[in-house]
C-alpha cells in the first residue's frame, strides 16, 4: 500500500449485456478498488483488431486507489474473472463480457512484464481516447507528453 493514486480506467466489453456489465464492474471497482471520482459517458464503439457484429460498449472511470499498481491489477483482473471474462491467450482480440484496462495512474511509467503504464496503445485507440477525454482531456501522457484530448486530435487527423 501507499499514497493514494489516480488512477484512469478503461472498461469495456461487447457480450450479453454490456450496459448492465458496466454498471457492475463499476460498482466492483468502488467496493474493491477505491472511489470512483467520476466517470465518462458511455461510447458504442466497432471491435478494434478482429471483426465482430457486436458493438462495444465503453467507459472511463477516474478512481482513486491507495493500492500499488501489482495489487490494482490483480484486483481488476479478479472482478474481470467474477464477471465472467475469460482469457484466450491464443486469441488476443475478441468478444468480450468486461474488459478493464489500466489506461494511467498519475504520471507513473511503468514496464513490467504483468504491467505497463500508460497503456501502450492507448494513443491508437480513439475507443480509449475518446471516453478519457470525457473526464481527463488535459492528462499529460507522461511518455509522449501530450495531453489525452491531442492524443485524440491527433488520431482523428490521421484518419
Amino acid at each position: 500500500m501507499s499514497d493514494a493514486s489516480r488512477v484512469l480506467l478503461l472498461l469495456g466489453g461487447n457480450l450479453g449485456d454490456p450496459p448492465r456489465m458496466l454498471d457492475a464492474a463499476q460498482r466492483m471497482i468502488t467496493e474493491r478498488v477505491g472511489a470512483v471520482l467520476g466517470r465518462s459517458r458511455d461510447h458504442w464503439t466497432e471491435p478494434w483488431g478482429f471483426a465482430d457484429e457486436r458493438l462495444f460498449l465503453n467507459r472511463a472511470l477516474l478512481v482513486e486507489t491507495v493500492f500499488d499498481p501489482p495489487a490494482l491489477l490483480r484486483s481488476l483482473l479478479a472482478i474481470e474473472q467474477e464477471l465472467g471474462r475469460e482469457r484466450n491467450m491464443a486469441q488476443r482480440y475478441a468478444a468480450r463480457t468486461i474488459d478493464i484496462d489500466i489506461l494511467l495512474i498519475g504520471d507513473r511509467v511503468i514496464n513490467s512484464d504483468r504491467l505497463q503504464v500508460p497503456h501502450p496503445r492507448m494513443h491508437e485507440r480513439a475507443f480509449a481516447l475518446s471516453p478519457a477525454a470525457d473526464m481527463v482531456p488535459l492528462w499529460v501522457h507522461p511518455i509522449l507528453h501530450r495531453t489525452v484530448l491531442d492524443l485524440l486530435n491527433d488520431l482523428r487527423e490521421r484518419r
